[in-house]
């Protein structure tokens, strides 16, 4: 694992290296937007979760424009404590970044599968999280009756958690949250921009009780913008509900209840 992440992050200094040289041809543009989102996990039973994500996000100063309606379900297989992986599927809507133009669609779909595993390192009072996402995604251009594509998405998520009122991230824990994540995409009609996007994010979450989380902060994202040599900056405030159920554990309880009742009455 040492030498997976030391590799990782010297990839993330190789491209940060790249694009900050010889940037005499480059154009670079400043975009905001505003992310919503919802996060859910469920335990299904001892090993198995119900894992899904649905996203909000809009754009253009801010709030001004409608930018994506992003579904992300699967389900979660607990491996041990520290690693888990996930698939399924993701169904997001992307709308046009001008709308209402002749033979235009203002608003496509995309289908995809996705894959994930997680390793988690916990340290003394710092939490890491090392995501390794995989996506295959069929998406098309807006233009109508325009065909889909398949292109492929590789992802590596590295993020942080660190509780500032408590020794450890317990229920009523005020905490610091980051993370930095490099996407990558291949296919055939990838032909300049394999390096996608790349995502820091700085955020402080509070733990309410053991099923709901709630996060808000600011991210800023680095990207190709439609040729070689132009660049978008996105800034974005992002707030997010975390919830969690654990129906394994309640049915565990309420058949120890079951047994107790029954015990009583002999």
């Amino acid at each position: 694992m040492k030498h997976l992440l030391k590799c990782i992050i010297g990839l993330m200094f190789v491209f940060h290296n790249n694009f900050a040289q010889d940037n005499t041809q480059k154009t670079y543009k400043n975009t905001e937007g505003l992310w919503l989102g919802a996060y859910t996990k469920y335990r299904l039973n001892e090993k198995m979760f119900y894992y899904g994500e649905y996203h909000y996000r809009r754009t253009n100063d801010f709030i001004k424009d409608m930018g994506q309606v992003y579904l992300r379900f699967g389900l979660t297989y607990l491996i041990n404590k520290n690693v888990e992986i996930t698939g399924g599927v993701v169904t997001p809507l992307y709308w046009a970044p001008q709308q209402d133009i002749e033979g235009q669609d203002n608003v496509v779909p995309q289908f995809r599968f996705w894959e994930q595993i997680l390793f988690v390192q916990p340290l003394e009072r710092l939490k890491l999280y090392h995501q390794f996402r995989f996506e295959q995604r069929w998406r098309r251009d807006f233009i109508e009756d325009s065909p889909f594509e398949l292109t492929h998405r590789f992802r590596y998520k590295i993020s942080g958690y660190y509780p500032l009122n408590k020794p450890k991230l317990v229920n009523k824990t005020l905490f610091l949250s980051f993370y930095e994540e490099i996407f990558i995409q291949a296919g055939k009609s990838i032909t300049y921009d394999y390096f996608e996007d790349n995502r820091v994010f700085l955020g402080l979450g509070y733990i309410v009780n053991e099923n709901i989380q709630l996060q808000a902060g600011y991210m800023w994202t680095f990207r190709f913008a439609g040729s070689p040599t132009s660049f978008e900056h996105r800034h974005i405030p992002r707030l997010s509900v975390y919830h969690n159920l654990d129906f394994y554990k309640k049915r565990l309880e309420r058949r120890k209840e079951s047994v107790r009742i029954l015990d009583n009455e002999f």
